[in-house]
């Protein structure tokens, strides 16, 4: 399998989910996932599971986690973030995660694969569907 890695940071005030997506397009990456994201927040926007919204709150927040797969075709990644006295909460990552200090990102990345989203009967969501390139 080949392999590309791409690092890169985002910087203050930007937002976390929207940076990571503008990236993922600006590099074409069809098949990639996060191999590490540290950082800080100043807001989050994090939906729990099985609820239908997302949940948020502001102050300040360390990034302790971000994992997913990523592509073109669509995204799907989960967060953890603590906060001043370490209680950690995490779901899935919603727009409004505002960058506080950083977030410094690693993305790894196949052209061995097409990543895509659909619903396929097993769940009533869009899901991962792997495609091998030929």
């Amino acid at each position: 399998m080949s392999t590309t890695s791409y690092a890169f940071r985002l910087k203050p005030g930007q937002d976390l989910k929207q940076g990571i997506q503008n990236f993922v397009a600006e590099k074409q990456i069809k098949a990639g996932w996060i191999n590490t994201c540290v950082g800080s927040l100043t807001e989050y926007n994090i939906r729990f599971a099985n609820q239908p919204e997302g949940a948020k709150d502001n102050g300040h927040f360390e990034i302790v986690s971000v994992t997913g797969t990523v592509s073109v075709n669509g995204s799907h990644i989960h967060i953890s973030v603590s906060d001043s006295t370490g209680k950690t909460i995490g779901g899935h990552l919603m727009e409004g995660c505002k960058i506080y200090t950083t977030a410094e990102i690693v993305i790894g990345s196949s052209n061995d694969y097409n990543f895509k989203r659909e619903k396929d009967g097993t769940t009533p969501w869009e899901e991962l569907q792997v495609e091998p390139v030929k």
